[in-house]
């Protein structure tokens, strides 16, 4: 997923609502094609969301 401010994250999504607000696990943050933290729950506000990419494997 990656946000308007050039953020991504990873990880598994647990949740999302109608806003597309979405619940993220096991979430890791990088920029710039860095690692910048670790997180076990993450919460994005919908409207930040530039894109969201799915990986094929689960």
């Amino acid at each position: 997923m990656r946000l308007k401010n050039e953020i991504e994250y990873k990880g598994k999504m647990s949740n999302v609502d109608p806003y597309m607000n979405v619940i993220l696990t096991d979430a890791e943050e990088s920029e710039n094609g860095n690692k910048v933290a670790n997180y076990g729950k993450v919460v994005i506000r919908g409207n930040n969301v530039l894109y969201i990419r799915i990986e094929d494997r689960l």
